[in-house]
């Protein structure tokens, strides 16, 4: 059995509340009594992409598990760079501290691989895959062996979720992802944030399951709202996704919220 923890949307602004959220969570799933083949950090890591941003947020997103963190929209390459994965810094090559390519990346644990695709476009709100991301997918894809599952991650989701506000700024051009779908049967499920609601739908025939966030819960349209701009639950409490491949290799999601100190 391989059990993925899915967080998302931590949005680190220097303020204690959204650092006191991610740190509850992050507590929650170390002193959990089994050993995570994997932590994945779907995107929006810092509220406005400041290096002192990020410097909290490699304090905080540490774990005694595998942890793959991921850009979103509210986060800048260059910086995400240098924060979270030591590029630019000093005695490393100096490209790295101003690299906007997409930051991809991959983790291969036992009996599965996590490919994490960086679907943010520089000073945009919206989700793209650059063609450069998707032939990496495309490679990753191809050097798994067939029986190997492999669950592919990123910041926005690709269809639509019936939240207009969410829905304006999704992942688009994704017929070149579903394109690439077609060719590789074990492409198993999708996994993305950006929507601070867990949701779970389908794309290209595979699920598509969005992970919780933990900065604040999105107001569905049909929930009331005080006012036309009031898109988020403040009070609500984090929360985190278990994405479980069983050894039938069935996919159950489970969800569970998280106690954050007051």
């Amino acid at each position: 059995m391989i059990v993925i923890a899915h967080l998302s949307d931590v949005h680190l602004d220097g303020d204690r509340r959204a650092a006191d959220r991610t740190r509850a969570v992050m507590e929650y799933l170390d002193a959990l009594p089994y050993d995570l083949d994997a932590v994945l950090v779907s995107g929006d890591i810092a509220d406005h992409a400041e290096d002192a941003e990020y410097e909290e947020a490699a304090k905080l997103l540490r774990s005694r598990h595998p942890l793959v963190v991921c850009p979103g929209n509210h986060d800048e390459r260059a910086a995400f760079r240098r924060g979270l994965l030591g590029e630019g810094l000093s005695g490393e090559s100096p490209e790295g501290s101003g690299s906007t390519e997409p930051v991809d990346q991959v983790l291969r644990g036992e009996g599965f691989v996590l490919a994490v695709c960086d679907s943010s476009v520089p000073g945009e709100h919206h989700g793209f895959l650059e063609e450069s991301t998707l032939a990496w997918l495309d490679g990753v894809l191809t050097d798994t062996l067939p029986q190997i599952p492999v669950l592919v991650a990123f910041h926005h989701p690709p269809v639509p979720l019936h939240i207009p506000y969410v829905d304006e700024i999704r992942q688009f051009g994704e017929e070149r992802l579903a394109a690439l779908v077609e060719r590789h049967p074990h492409l198993t499920a999708f996994l993305c944030g950006h929507a601070h609601t867990a949701a779970a739908t389908t794309f290209a025939g595979r699920p598509v399951l969005v992970a919780p966030g933990v900065v604040s819960t999105l107001r569905l349209p049909w929930e009331a709202q005080t006012g036309s701009s009031e898109h988020v639950h403040l009070d609500e409490p984090p929360a985190v996704a278990f994405h479980v491949l069983g050894d039938d290799g069935r996919l159950t999601t489970h969800y569970r919220v998280v106690a954050a100190r007051r």
